[in-house]
């Protein structure tokens, strides 16, 4: 049985395709992971909500230096598959700010100054594609959604699997 290779009609050689699908596991298997552990953080973990922020920003910190110059995207001027598999979690970033002391924590000058503009002009430029804009609701509606995983009280396989520090389903 030949498995399905998917193509991106935004990448234009092999090598740029594997170099996507490696971004966008990055994505799956880190970033997401990180937003779910520091969402759900409460005091009685066996780690620090700090520990939690400073692996979530490394995993973002990692992504970006990744990124190509030249554009607001992943791949520069090119919109990408790697784009829109992280814009939703960006998106979601509010949601750490509203339900965790001390926020995302995404620092505005000093250390690693130039990965977080580069993270600020892919975020701004992200915030204002109109398919994210046409296919986000409003931010109450997810403050809502996600206040079970914030007080860690939900019994999703999302939240089982961070809570054993797995894998997302």
């Amino acid at each position: 049985m030949r498995r399905h290779q998917w193509t991106c009609r935004f990448c234009r050689t092999r090598a740029e395709r594997a170099r996507c699908r490696l971004w966008i596991d990055h994505v799956g298997s880190k970033i997401v992971p990180g937003f779910y552990r520091l969402l759900q953080h409460t005091p009685e973990k066996e780690y620090s909500i700090s520990e939690a922020r400073a692996k979530f920003l490394d995993a973002i910190k990692t992504f970006v230096k990744e990124m190509d110059d030249g554009g607001p995207w992943f791949l520069g001027e090119r919109f990408s598959l790697v784009d829109i598999m992280l814009a939703p979690w960006a998106k979601r970033l509010f949601l750490i700010d509203h339900y965790k002391p001390g926020g995302v924590g995404i620092p505005g000058t000093g250390e690693d100054e130039e990965v977080w503009r580069r993270w600020r002009v892919w975020f701004e430029a992200i915030a204002a594609r109109k398919s994210v804009l046409d296919t986000w609701s409003a931010d109450e509606m997810y403050v809502q959604a996600y206040r079970r995983y914030a007080e860690d009280t939900t019994q999703s396989e999302v939240a089982q699997a961070t809570r054993k520090g797995e894998r997302l389903p």
